[in-house]
């Protein structure tokens, strides 16, 4: 394929890599992540591969909800440095042909911003209608709390007022109305602030929550919601054309697609959405050792507008949500990865890194990573699943998962100088501490996890059919194999094998002659019947370009 058709499509086949710079790098002792800290560390990912940085919010908060609580859209955490050490930051990226994208988190603010100071001082203060706020609990309004072990109720008495604030998450972070158009209005220039100083876009928070208008005063009368969407994603393409809305949409395909919108067939809201449904059934696979629950939703998956793009990912910043499979499939899957309660979070997802769910197993780590390149989607990585990082229970909630990057085996894992009462989180210890997995050992080691990675996001940009093409099932007669095909300008087949046995599979390909092994050097030839066997390892993974 022909990069100037392409290129201008960048997302189609980045390699995004998501990360806490509170957790990262810290530059000056004091136990926190700093933008200076993150700079010096690029060339780690620039070697790596990645071409967009995707970063946790870094916004001025009072922390109770690892920053998405927010009291300036505007700023940057003083324990994570300046505007000046930001600016710093994106230009070190560019020059290493990196774009960064943000969190854009205007969902809620914290209780403690001065818009919700100014809301809540007065029913008739003029910021009073950029929250939402009732009388009494509607009935039609917004239900289900997101966070059942802290909340029981979406609504917050503020007594010097006598009127409940509406909060989906914590109500430490009440809900900004977006139906107000002052509110939209402020968004869109929050989004303009931090694109004039270099960003490529942003991973929106919570997209369904960021729309919903359940419950809110003259609701009848508001405006579509996605028609909002569609004025977000506008304004961002007027001001860089190259820009990117990155959505947190997990809902089933046929209402995510609503997400993307339809403007003639090219996409006219969300650029890229997480496949939260696939990601789902891989891990149902993985626990059944058997190919069968991720093939089947992966050959229903709908294909997105024609410049919008799904993103792929192993796991992110939050609890490993299986909210979407069954009562039945969710059990079986803990049973597999986290039977301890302590390693579950609200009844619906896991609070662990794939390294220690697979027991270290580098066979089943690798064939998971290999399999996330190529399938057809933007693939996401979160920070320090490239070395193998594992989680550390003892800390609080989705905490456990977001634990100091583990760049030496040294003191605090070569994160900090700083004592360890003073990090941000525990670094993880045992197994998977930063004795035995860290990045220093393993950059120069070929046979590691991170050379691995590496040899992966290269085969990846070398194929590009595997982004931009075509995609097919290919059904074969073990159970435990996934086969897939992707054809663009050429052809480029993958098998995984899900199971723990050496197997032989055959797979037609007639009209070929040849399969060269993408990952290995080795080439078969296919007989003229196109009838062509293969053998696959325990938990095998090969690639095949066919000519």
């Amino acid at each position: 394929m022909k990069l100037t058709n392409t290129s201008d499509v960048w997302w189609k086949n980045a390699v995004v890599y998501c990360l806490d710079v509170e957790t990262y790098a810290d530059s000056n002792g004091d136990g926190h992540g700093d933008f200076r800290g993150l700079t010096q560390r690029i060339d780690h990912l620039h070697k790596l591969g990645v071409t967009c940085l995707w970063l946790m919010p870094f916004y001025p908060s009072p922390d109770r909800d690892d920053g998405y609580d927010i009291t300036d859209f505007y700023g940057v955490d003083p324990r994570l440095g300046t505007h000046g050490d930001f600016v710093e930051f994106l230009r070190t990226a560019r020059d290493r042909g990196m774009r960064v994208i943000a969190d854009l988190v205007v969902n809620h603010t914290s209780d403690q911003h001065p818009w919700f100071t100014e809301s809540r001082s007065s029913k008739d203060n003029p910021k009073r209608d950029w929250y939402v706020w009732a009388d009494e609990p509607p009935a039609d309004g917004p239900q289900g709390v997101v966070f059942p072990d802290q909340e029981t109720s979406l609504w917050e008495l503020d007594e010097p007022t006598g009127q409940y604030y509406l909060h989906r998450f914590y109500r430490h972070q009440p809900d900004l109305n977006v139906a107000n158009p002052e509110v939209r209005d402020e968004i869109a220039r929050v989004m303009g602030f931090w694109m004039e100083l270099g960003l490529s876009g942003f991973r929106v928070d919570a997209v369904p929550f960021l729309l919903e208008t359940d419950g809110q005063p003259d609701a009848v009368n508001l405006p579509d919601p996605h028609d909002y969407l569609c004025d977000l994603r506008a304004f961002l393409n007027r001001r860089n054309g190259e820009g990117v809305l990155l959505g947190e949409v997990n809902l089933p395909y046929t209402d995510t697609m609503k997400f993307f919108g339809n403007a003639e067939g090219v996409g006219d809201e969300l650029t890229m959405c997480f496949d939260f449904i696939g990601m789902q059934q891989m891990y149902l696979s993985l626990a059944r050792k058997d190919s069968g629950a991720l093939a089947k939703v992966l050959a229903e998956r709908p294909n997105p507008p024609r410049d919008a793009h799904w993103a792929t990912f192993v796991r992110n910043h939050d609890e490993l949500t299986l909210d979407k499979l069954t009562e039945y499939e969710r059990k079986e899957v803990f049973a597999a990865f986290g039977p301890d309660p302590d390693m579950q979070l609200y009844d619906r997802g896991l609070r662990r890194r794939l390294p220690s769910m697979l027991e270290g197993d580098q066979r089943r780590i690798r064939m998971v990573y290999s399999l996330l390149f190529s399938l057809p989607g933007t693939p996401v990585l979160f920070y320090g699943e490239e070395i193998g990082m594992a989680e550390n229970l003892k800390a609080e909630g989705r905490l456990a998962v977001r634990t100091p990057m583990q760049w030496t085996a040294g003191e605090n894992a070569g994160f900090s100088t700083a004592k360890p009462k003073d990090l941000p989180g525990p670094v993880v210890t045992g197994e998977f501490g930063p004795k035995n997995i860290n990045a220093e050992a393993q950059q120069r080691d070929p046979d590691s996890l991170l050379s691995w990675i590496k040899l992966l996001i290269e085969r990846y940009r070398d194929c590009p059919e595997l982004a931009w093409g075509k995609f097919q099932v290919i059904k074969t007669d073990e159970p435990a194999v996934l086969a897939h095909r992707c054809d663009a300008d050429g052809t480029v087949v993958a098998v995984h094998n899900f199971g723990d046995t050496e197997l032989t599979i055959t797979l037609p390909l007639k009209d070929f002659t040849t399969a060269a092994d993408q990952l290995t050097t080795t080439k078969t030839k296919i007989p003229k019947s196109g009838n062509t066997k293969f053998t696959l390892a325990p938990y095998g993974a090969r690639w095949f370009r066919l000519s």
